[in-house]
């Protein structure tokens, strides 16, 4: 699909425009909050992972409810109706790193073991909102099926943040692509006071261990995005990311749109290649 052309408005502290855009047209809500198996998402339903596994499609999303932001589960067999089955992680104990929330939950399938790397935090906003504050780490869980159940890995350190770097208070999840004999994942950065997102490569030979951080993220953290997914198109040997991008008004920031990045080369990307896929203009 090639983007079409048209400007778009810039943003009142300058961050970066997309200049082009997708033409396509939104289905609309396959996902409504409530109704959830102990009203688990009973304040909103957002930030999906969806993943296919023999014939079925799997989306884990951030359920708000009554205790925090968690993982939960909804399969469908067309991507358009859903049935919730509820969480399948829990809050870490008073004082641990996900005893906030432990939401986001992005999987990949070894062959033999299912991995999860999940969102965890030990702050989080008052209730009833309970929105996840900084930092935002990276979490490890395993099952042995994609429903679970999910066993956490308490002992097991993906990545985190690290002072005075581009992920000082955010590393957490995103896709994994196999790539060379190694792993590669598509991890959301940012730091604080100000913040700038952006994304960012972990690398590991190990799924159940320690990952490396690349010294510099692929996308500038001016760009303001954060949370992705890729789609390789075999057809012209594209890659197609598509992230959250935070834009900001007289109210302050807020997520606008999804953008599409794209590139031959899964490594660099070049913010020129860019484009609109939903906004405000096209979203019902």
């Amino acid at each position: 699909m090639a983007p079409a052309s048209g400007k778009t408005q810039g943003y009142a502290d300058g961050r970066p425009a997309a200049t082009k855009r997708f033409s396509l047209i939104d289905e609309g809500i396959v996902l409504p909050y409530g109704n959830c198996p102990g009203e688990c998402d009973q304040y909103g339903a957002r930030d999906v992972w969806v993943f296919a596994y023999q014939g079925q499609f799997y989306m884990h999303y951030d359920a708000a409810g009554a205790v925090g932001w968690l993982t939960a589960l909804a399969t469908s067999r067309d991507l358009v109706h859903w049935t919730k089955h509820g969480t399948v992680l829990t809050l870490g104990a008073p004082g641990s790193r996900d005893s906030a929330s432990a939401s986001y939950g992005t999987t990949f399938f070894d062959g033999r073991t299912w991995h999860m790397f999940y969102l965890g935090t030990p702050h989080a906003t008052s209730a009833p909102d309970r929105i996840p504050a900084f930092p935002y780490l990276t979490l490890k869980a395993h099952a042995s099926s994609p429903t679970g159940p999910w066993i956490k890995d308490p002992d097991v350190t993906p990545f985190g943040p690290e002072p005075g770097t581009y992920y000082s208070a955010t590393a957490s999840p995103g896709q994994i692509i196999p790539n060379k004999g190694e792993y590669l994942q598509f991890f959301s950065a940012s730091t604080d006071k100000p913040i700038k997102r952006t994304l960012s490569l972990a690398r590991t030979s190990n799924l159940g261990g320690t990952w490396k951080i690349d010294a510099q993220p692929i996308l500038p953290p001016e760009e303001q995005v954060e949370n992705s997914s890729l789609y390789f198109e075999r057809t012209n040997k594209t890659w197609f990311l598509f992230t959250n991008h935070i834009g900001i008004d007289q109210d302050g920031e807020y997520t606008d749109a999804i953008w599409a990045y794209w590139t031959k080369d899964l490594q660099h990307w070049n913010t020129a290649d860019k484009a609109i896929v939903l906004d405000g203009k096209n979203s019902t």
